[in-house]
């Protein structure tokens, strides 16, 4: 079945070449295009498109209204076209936590080597969020999650903080809840094809000893990152490692972000860093992280033959060198396979592995990946992850 697609930019050059590139494929269809936001949302409830494509900057109505009052109103899987400059990525993760999947540069030959890479990329990233079950965001949420975040970083008694007892507790409530939908879902559609299900949590400390957090993740990581970091106290006990796909402009300010919305403190890693407890090191975007023995970071340029820069895999395989079975590793939402073969070095030498579950994941690829590979221990809703992360290391 075609996936139609709509396509909304204000430049009719940019339309035109987005649309012939989607239309080159058997599998996508353009039905119509938007030159400004309000345009996109009218267009939206005409047409009931399978995905959208969005610009950021337009004029009547920006891209980012535009997604939250789709994303309001009827949801709809949606692409952000961006430019690679600072202000760029700061827009693109707003349009990201209003709701949108996904985002590409808008100057294709940033992220691809010659053009037939760069116009398959586009058509199977539409391919694949397509696939993507959406839910309704509010307003209201959408457009005060910065605010109202940044206010509790500057008012941390505003904040609720996580103990160990409420995690418990709610990963047994969780785990209950899980129960009771499935339940519900089987009976009340037993002819539908539902999404794997999700073990129950474990309520419990495996009793592993930990010197080291890793996280690796691509398509819908900024918003898990930021759901799981924000959670998370002062006195967190491990050092954090984060790989996210993202390109080089973007991971700066997307650390920023994050150090302004976390108790935690949240940096882009640079070379010669030493890890230290209650802070998390974003992999620079373009560049791979490695991590020594003794904790310090490397960063280096890597192979240009690789297709992750920066990769999960090998900042995994550098950890399982360096922290052998001390190392809790998890890989949540994404394209691709990136991290299984780390994730199976570190598991071969004791490390604990954990992915999301598939019913909270943008794409569960990367997850399904180590899950089907038989690495991973547990599957765990998004929503539960930094609740189980302070169960597992007994935070006090």
């Amino acid at each position: 079945m075609t996936i139609k697609v709509l396509v909304v930019d204000d430049s009719s050059f940019f339309r035109r070449r987005v649309s012939e590139i989607i239309n080159a494929s058997p599998a996508l269809e353009v039905i119509a295009t938007a030159n400004n936001g309000q345009e996109a949302i009218d267009m939206v409830i005409k047409h009931k498109p399978d995905v959208v494509t969005m610009d950021i900057e337009m004029p009547v109505m920006n891209g980012i209204t535009a997604v939250q009052k789709i994303m309001a109103s009827t949801p709809v899987p949606i692409l952000m076209f961006s430019s690679l400059t600072h202000q760029g990525a700061s827009a693109t993760l707003d349009a990201l936590e209003a709701g949108a999947c996904d985002f590409l540069p808008k100057k294709f030959e940033d992220i691809a080597r010659d053009k037939e890479e760069a116009i398959t990329l586009l058509q199977q990233r539409i391919q694949t969020i397509a696939r993507r079950r959406v839910y309704r965001v509010t307003e209201k949420t959408a457009e005060s999650v910065h605010t109202s975040t940044s206010h509790s970083v500057n008012n941390p008694s505003a904040r609720k903080s996580i103990t160990p007892g409420a995690a418990l507790t709610a990963l047994q409530r969780a785990n209950e809840r899980q129960q009771i939908s499935a339940k519900s879902t089987l009976n009340s559609n037993p002819s539908s094809a539902p999404v794997a299900a999700t073990k129950p949590m474990r309520t419990k400390a495996s009793g592993k000893s930990y010197k080291v957090l890793a996280i690796g993740t691509s398509t819908g990581g900024p918003v898990a990152l930021q759901k799981i970091l924000t959670a998370l106290p002062s006195d967190f006990k491990l050092p954090i490692v984060l790989i996210q796909h993202m390109p080089g402009t973007f991971t700066k300010a997307f650390a920023d972000r994050l150090n302004s919305n976390c108790r935690i403190a949240v940096k882009e890693a640079e070379n010669g860093d030493i890890l230290r407890a209650g802070c998390a090191y974003l992999a620079p975007g373009g560049k791979q992280m490695m991590v020594g023995p003794n904790g310090q970071i490397k960063i280096l340029d890597g192979s240009a033959a690789l297709n992750y820069k920066p990769s999960v895999d090998i900042t995994f395989a550098s950890l399982s060198k360096s922290y052998a079975d001390k190392v809790l590793a998890i890989v949540l939402t994404g394209m691709g396979a990136d991290g299984r073969d780390g994730a199976r070095l570190l598991k071969d030498k004791g490390a604990e592995i954990w992915a999301q579950d598939e019913a909270s994941c943008v794409v569960y690829g990367m997850p399904q990946a180590v899950t089907k590979a038989g690495i991973a221990t547990e599957s765990i809703a998004l929503e539960q992850v930094a609740k189980r992360i302070l169960v597992e290391l007994k935070h006090e």
